[in-house]
Formats: C-alpha cells, sequence, structure tokens
C-alpha cells in the first residue's frame, strides 16, 4: 500500500516551493497526482494516534503522525531517514532508502 496524509502534501508544497518559486505548475500538478492515490485527512484520529506513538517510542510530533497515517492506510513499510533503520513502530517498519 502506498498513501499520502494531509500533512505530507502540506509539507511537499511547502518544500517545493520554497526550493524553486518558478514551477508553481508543476508543484500544481504533483499535487493533483498525488491527491488520487490513498489518503489519510489530518483529522482528530491521526493527531491523537500521532500522539500516542510519539510518547510511546519518544518521537518527534510530526514523525509519529506520519507513522500514524502509515498504520491507517495498513502500509506495513513507511520510507524515511529520519528514524531507526528497521525499527518496527506499531504496526510500521521504517526503512531508510538511502542505506
Amino acid at each position: 500500500m502506498f498513501g499520502v496524509s494531509g500533512q505530507t502534501l502540506a509539507e511537499f508544497a511547502n518544500v517545493a516551493r520554497r526550493k524553486s518559486v518558478s514551477a508553481d505548475a508543476v508543484v500544481d500538478q504533483w499535487l493533483v497526482f498525488l491527491g488520487t492515490l490513498p489518503f489519510v485527512p489530518v483529522d482528530q484520529a491521526y493527531v491523537i494516534a500521532g500522539l500516542r506513538l510519539a510518547r510511546r517510542y519518544q518521537l518527534k510530533y510530526y514523525d509519529a503522525a506520519l507513522l500514524a497515517a502509515a498504520e491507517r492506510l495498513g502500509a506495513p513499510i513507511f520510507y524515511t531517514e529520519d528514524l531507526n533503520h528497521n525499527q518496527v513502530y506499531g504496526s510500521v517498519r521504517a526503512v531508510n532508502p538511502f542505506l
């Protein structure tokens, strides 16, 4: 399963615009494409699940919230360079794709 969260779309838009303001049309195209994937909105359940994981594993909230989104999507793997490679957080295993 591959999907995105509302948080992911917001972070993508912020970073993409900061890196290349002249590429707004490309950012818009990516947002349309990413919006077609399975999607987890930022809602109360998302925030509560993120806080639960942050407290349990001593993570930054935003990292834990992304893990919560992966859990909600039923994704077994969360690709990240920010968490411990191969550690399981809840039902999701963090994998650093750059190793």
